[in-house]
C-alpha cells in the first residue's frame, strides 16, 4: 500500500507537458513506415494495374489462385482464360495476379517436381 502512495506522489512531481521530441519521433516513424512499406506496394499495385490494362487476347497470365493460361477473350471487366484443352474460365480482371510477357520460354523457368528415377 506504501508503495502505491509512494509511487503515486512521484507521478505528481513530474508535470505532464508537452514533448517536442516525442512528435518528432512519431514523424520519423511515420516517414519510415510510408517509405519502406507503403511506397513500394502502391508501385507494385500501379504496375499491375498497367499490366491488366494492357491485357491482350493471346497473352499468359496467372490468376490470384494460382492457375496460369491463356487469355482468349478480353472484355472490360473480365478476361477468359483458357487452362487446358477445351476449358476456359471466366475471371475479373482484378483477379488476374500476374501477366506474363511474350518472349518469356515458360519451359526455361519450369521445374521438375515429381520426376521418378528411371531404373
Amino acid at each position: 500500500m506504501t508503495n502505491l502512495i509512494t509511487i503515486l506522489a512521484q507521478a505528481e512531481d513530474q508535470a505532464p507537458g508537452f514533448n517536442p521530441q516525442s512528435l518528432i519521433m512519431i514523424g520519423l516513424m511515420f516517414v519510415i513506415f510510408y517509405v519502406l512499406l507503403i511506397r513500394p506496394q502502391r508501385k507494385r499495385q500501379k504496375e499491375l494495374e498497367a499490366k491488366v490494362k494492357s491485357l491482350k487476347t493471346g497473352m499468359q497470365v496467372v490468376t490470384i489462385g494460382g492457375m496460369h493460361g491463356i487469355a482468349t477473350n478480353v472484355k472490360e471487366r473480365t478476361v477468359t482464360v483458357k487452362i487446358a484443352d477445351n476449358v476456359k474460365v471466366e475471371f475479373e480482371k482484378s483477379a488476374i495476379a500476374n501477366v506474363i510477357p511474350k518472349g518469356t520460354d515458360k519451359e526455361k523457368d519450369a521445374t521438375v517436381v515429381d520426376e521418378q528415377p528411371k531404373k
